[in-house]
């Protein structure tokens, strides 16, 4: 906020000398420095009264591009401003921001586009270093008069709200999403392993080659059956947001954290999160982007079992837990945006959330994205081996120390999962890799 400050240095000089002619008018008894001092008070009265009259004359158009801007991509900003100054002069412009997006523009108006137009445009580039929604503006402006006498610095709006949602990571491809393209086919080989409703058959007609033959239909009918046409089906996966108070520590000493993890403070979005919390907050928006763009139906899931983005500040739709397309890659990135850690009731992870993951017939892979686990949470998200086994199920596991995950990944490899632990140091590149290089009995990544 600027300070009251009603006249310019000029202006306080004018003042001076009034008040000074009244005293010595009052003290000599002399009407021509009487005359003097009510000038001068009237010179400021009269400065100081027209730029409150002209106040109203701007408008002001603020255009960001995009509209959703990502950590560490720069956006373009337009100031559209309509007006003129008091008697023609020069006057200040400062687009008010956040501290994390460095030092405030500052303009000189009018700059016109067109001779005699009262139209000025600027433009300047922001580069968001953190997620959060963030307040651009608003832009005030510093007037004078043209003696130069008075100030007035007001706004020329409330500002603007900014969404900066997370930078997602390329991913490449690994066994979870192997032998299915980008329009959801699946290879012959694929469909010799398929789920029920994807395979069709019909008899075998001469010239059909024997690489389609169904066996275990064959040998269930009696006659030589082969797999019909491939299908293309929309592919399906689910994925598990943890936002437990504690399990990615202690949200209260989060600045402490942060400059542990060697980020800077300064301008963070008051967001309940944690170091840990931000690199899983990454993570979800790599995978989640991934599988997307690989046509994946995305279903997206909290703690709790619910909509990932209930509590989203940012979110599209709060209450949507399926996503799809491009759309639904500009829902997710959005609902992560603000997306915090749930509050201290939210401790360990509910029952219920067994028989979300587990319960339904779930057509597709599982990832999670975890923080700690007790090993009786991890065995509450591990579920049946039968259905782990049948469509895949992956997580990584944030922590500080990867030996604090030890038990709770040899539960989850367990029961069948492709599993590893990642710290807010960690690489989501390697940490991803690793899903597929410790299947089995791996360890952890630094």
């Amino acid at each position: 906020m600027f300070a009251f400050r009603p006249f310019r240095p000029r202006g306080w000089l004018v003042l001076a000398c009034g008040v000074i002619a009244f005293l010595l008018a009052w003290l000599l008894g002399r009407r021509d420095l009487l005359t003097v001092a009510m000038f001068c008070f009237a010179l400021l009265a009269a400065a100081y009264g027209a730029l409150h009259l002209f106040k109203t004359g701007f408008t002001l158009k603020r255009t960001i591009s995009p509209a959703l801007g990502h950590v560490g991509k720069p956006l373009e900003v337009t100031l559209e401003v309509h007006g003129r100054n008091p008697g023609g002069t020069q006057s200040r412009l400062v687009e008010e921001l956040p501290f994390s997006f460095r030092a405030a523009p500052v303009f000189s108006h009018p700059n016109p586009v067109a001779p005699r137009s009262l139209r000025s445009d600027y433009h300047y580039t922001l580069h968001p270093a953190h997620r959060g929604v963030f307040t651009v503006g608003p832009l005030r402006g510093s007037f004078g008069d043209p003696f130069g006498v008075a100030f007035l610095q007001r706004g020329m709006d409330d500002g603007d709200h900014l969404t900066i949602a997370p930078a997602a990571v390329d991913l490449p491809a690994i066994s979870l999403t192997d032998g299915r393209g980008r329009d959801g086919t699946h290879s012959t080989r694929e469909l010799a392993q398929a789920r029920q409703d994807d395979v069709m058959t019909r008899e075998y007609r001469y010239g059909d080659p024997l690489r389609r033959v169904h066996w275990p239909v064959t040998a269930r009918q009696g006659k030589l059956m082969v797999r019909a046409e491939e299908s293309v089906a929309t592919p399906e996966a689910a994925l598990f947001l943890d936002r437990r108070h504690l399990a990615f520590g202690d949200p209260g000493r989060s600045m402490e954290r942060f400059q542990i993890a060697g980020r800077s403070t300064v301008g963070l979005p008051d967001l309940v999160t944690t170091p840990a919390f931000e690199t899983a907050i990454v993570a979800a928006v790599s995978i989640a982007t991934h599988l997307l763009e690989l046509d994946y139906t995305l279903h997206i899931l909290d703690h709790r079992g619910e909509p990932a983005f209930l509590s989203s500040a940012s979110a599209v739709d709060p209450a949507c837990e399926e996503f799809s397309g491009p759309h639904g890659m500009f829902d997710v990135a959005a609902g992560l945006a603000a997306l915090e850690l749930a509050g201290p009731a939210d401790a360990t992870l509910p029952a219920a959330l067994a028989q979300k993951l587990h319960g339904g017939e779930r057509q597709g892979p599982l990832l999670a994205v975890v923080g700690l686990l007790s090993e009786a949470e991890a065995f509450l998200l591990a579920g049946s081996s039968e259905t782990t086994h049948a469509h895949g199920a992956y997580a990584l596991l944030l922590c500080q120390d990867p030996a604090q995950a030890a038990p709770a990944l040899l539960i989850l490899r367990r029961a069948g999962w492709r599993a590893t632990a990642m710290t807010p140091n960690t690489a989501l590149l390697d940490a991803w890799i690793a899903l597929d290089e410790f299947a089995a009995t791996g360890g952890t990544l630094p």
